[in-house]
């Protein structure tokens, strides 16, 4: 099996797959363990050596493609080939300290799972109610230009429904700081589809009022979050 150059690429883990598959080929990719102008390994061995299906192999090359990190070349000498220079997106105009990218997600990890915990264990008026589902079903429709904007009030609004005020407000304060790091990386439509059903479970779970299930469902979004967060930013 081809190897990449440097420490083994960890294999994926958790259950955000696809999310974490993109976090180690981008990480790995600007390490230097895949080169710029390389061929990566052939996909058999690279799904093994990330133990992961090979269709979730391909969706992650195919958003790698479109964001320019890899192209793909066919005929005799045909493979995925990493990118000579990576996109400007991927590390943003001014260096980022990883040390506070990684405190960030880490309160972020605290914060929201105990919103959504106290969502689900408050009665819920009828239009309480119908505005979250509403919300929900918008951002599960949105398109990529209007979709962060939907997704922040939608965090925002299980954050308020939680009923404490100085929850929100630090919830809305380290979702702007999160948003500044979301404007850094691409959108990826595989990932949106992703989210948005991991929406839906902590939306049923705060409707259902299962705060156990509110607070699992939300920390296995955001560790979702945070893995491309990591692979792209370091």
């Amino acid at each position: 099996m081809t190897q990449p150059i440097g420490p083994p690429v960890p294999p994926v883990r958790t259950g955000n797959v696809f999310e974490e598959t993109m976090e180690r080929l981008v990480r790995a990719i600007r390490l230097g363990q895949f080169p710029p102008g390389s061929r990566l390994p052939p996909e058999r061995d690279l799904a093994e050596l990330l133990r992961v299906s090979r269709t979730t192999l391909r969706e992650a090359l195919a958003e790698l493609q479109t964001s320019g990190y890899v192209s793909v070349q066919r005929g005799r000498y045909g493979g995925s080939y990493v990118a000579e220079s990576l996109p400007r997106s991927a590390t943003g105009e001014t260096p980022l300290d990883p040390d506070e990218v990684w405190d960030l997600l880490t309160l972020r990890r605290i914060l929201e799972p105990a919103a959504a915990e106290l969502a689900a264990e408050r009665r819920l008026s009828s239009s309480q109610r119908e505005r979250l589902w509403s919300l929900h079903e918008e951002l599960a429709g949105a398109s990529i230009d209007s979709y962060r904007p939907l997704d922040s009030r939608l965090h925002l609004l299980v954050a308020e429904l939680g009923g404490s005020p100085s929850l929100l407000a630090a919830v809305a304060d380290t979702r702007a700081r999160v948003n500044a790091l979301l404007d850094r990386i691409p959108l990826l439509p595989t990932n949106l589809d992703h989210a948005n059903a991991q929406h839906e479970d902590v939306v049923r779970a705060v409707l259902d009022g299962d705060p156990a299930a509110a607070r699992e469902a939300m920390l296995d979004h955001l560790d979702g979050t945070a893995a491309l967060l990591r692979g792209f930013l370091g």
